[in-house]
């Protein structure tokens, strides 16, 4: 629980920071922008497959980080966009006999899966180095399975901050809450000025597993947060009784929620961000979500520090909580070009050219802080990396992918169900227990 203490410390001055992009170091793909930190082979006449759930901004901005390696190294490089089931897709793959090269898994547990079903490589010595270099040994640890490392973190994410529509608060005279009673409180006081006050894309159910996961592991602790992770305690445990019914305090107010239930079941994630920072009548007045929201904010007219403020998720136990999340790259075939690619997204170099852009973490300690576009990302950045070994990572992404990982099934798709139905706690209980039981037993 350290990065809490960190992150409320790093975020309590966030509000009033303003965009300073002209700090942002220019040129040069390194966390400094003064040049190269990694040497790369020439690579010429190689081609590569990559494949991630990346697509809009995102893509984007990933797609500029393989062109700076395909000008480094003279390989050709193809992105593809996937759906969130990555091993799904991976398996269909192999089973045709094309893998990808190098694929980004959103999940430990699926990373895990990938390697007992030896689809993986183990990493290069020169990726390897740049890892031992570069990142705190739990980051690290992440990446591997068996004392052997599989996989690079190449972009993070802290997933306990709540944005919110400075105006929005200015009008109805709220104030940023600590707690989740002054956080309910606060959203009372926005819908009586007129503003709905929360944005939820419950058509991503991932989302919801985001909420669902910050309010468990303030209330019930990080140790019940490791144990209902690994299912060593089930789902019909007294905590998360409590758990839901904390959500249920929110998701049954349909008032508080922007087109209540059913609008929220139909609004994708990004929707959910934009949405709150658009136009004089915004449709929401604050947004959950990573730190990753910033590039769908950038996507509006709103300017992050000063229309668009944050502040960490709100306590509901004794602590707020941090739960991060990650993408961690992997080699599924022997090329140079493979092993290449991932000892360059462990460098300081790759991640400096999306920081630089925004919507993008990295736990890369090596990365100069000044090349994030702001002062609210660079302390979010901070409040990462200064945690070193001690964090959450996303609960969901922990467990087997059928149930924590799967649009439309599992986790996902209960809790969907929960955010319709949030008095059934019992019931929602009862199935998430069975759908987690029987993945937990395939796996």
């Amino acid at each position: 629980m350290a990065l809490a203490a960190v992150a409320a410390l790093a975020l309590a001055g966030c509000g009033g920071g303003g965009d300073d992009k002209d700090k942002t170091p220019s040129g040069g793909a390194s966390g400094t922008g003064a040049g190269q930190t990694v040497q790369l082979p020439k690579l010429d006449g190689q081609k590569l497959q990559v494949v991630a759930v990346w697509t809009g901004p995102e893509q984007e901005a990933f797609t500029k980080v393989l062109k700076e390696f395909e000008k480094r190294t003279g390989a050709t490089v193809t992105y593809t966009p996937t759906q969130d089931a990555m091993l799904n897709y991976l398996g269909t793959k192999i089973a045709g006999g094309a893998p990808p090269d190098v694929a980004l898994l959103q999940q430990p547990g699926a990373l895990a899966q990938a390697v007992s079903r030896k689809w993986l490589k183990p990493v290069s010595a020169d990726a390897k180095a740049q890892l031992t270099k570069n990142y705190p040994k739990g980051w690290q640890d992440l990446g591997a399975v068996g004392g052997q490392q599989y996989g690079v973190y190449f972009k993070a994410a802290n997933k306990s901050l709540v944005w919110y529509n400075a105006a929005a608060f200015e009008a109805a005279g709220a104030k940023e809450p600590k707690t989740w009673k002054e956080f309910m409180a606060t959203a009372e006081t926005i819908s009586a000025s007129g503003v709905t006050p929360v944005s939820v894309g419950g058509a991503d159910g991932w989302t919801l597993t985001d909420w669902f996961e910050n309010v468990y592991l303030s209330q019930a602790g990080p140790q019940k947060y490791d144990q209902l992770a690994k299912h060593q305690i089930k789902w019909t445990d007294p905590s998360v009784k409590d758990a839901l019914g904390t959500l249920g305090e929110l998701f049954g107010k349909p008032n508080l929620i922007a087109g209540g239930a059913d609008g929220a079941l139909q609004t994708e994630f990004p929707a959910s961000v934009t949405q709150t920072f658009t136009g004089d009548q915004p449709k929401a007045a604050m947004v959950f979500e990573g730190d990753f929201a910033s590039i769908n904010i950038q996507q509006t007219k709103a300017k992050i520090g000063t229309d668009a403020k944050v502040f960490p998720f709100p306590a509901v136990g004794a602590d707020a909580p941090v739960v991060t999340g990650g993408d961690v790259a992997v080699a599924l075939t022997d090329k140079p070009a493979t092993q290449a690619l991932l000892t360059f997204l462990a460098s300081p170099d790759a991640a400096g050219i999306w920081a630089g852009q925004g919507g993008f973490v990295s736990p890369n300690k090596s990365l100069d802080l000044k090349t994030y576009p702001n002062d609210v990302q660079r302390e979010i950045a901070k409040a990462l990396v200064d945690a070193g070994d001690t964090f959450r990572f996303d609960m969901s992404d922990q467990m087997p992918q059928s149930f924590g990982g799967t649009p439309g099934k599992g986790e996902w798709k209960l809790l969907q169900d929960f955010l319709k139905n949030p008095k059934d706690v019992a019931g929602t209980q009862a199935k998430l227990e069975a759908e987690a039981a029987k993945a937990f037993g395939q796996s």
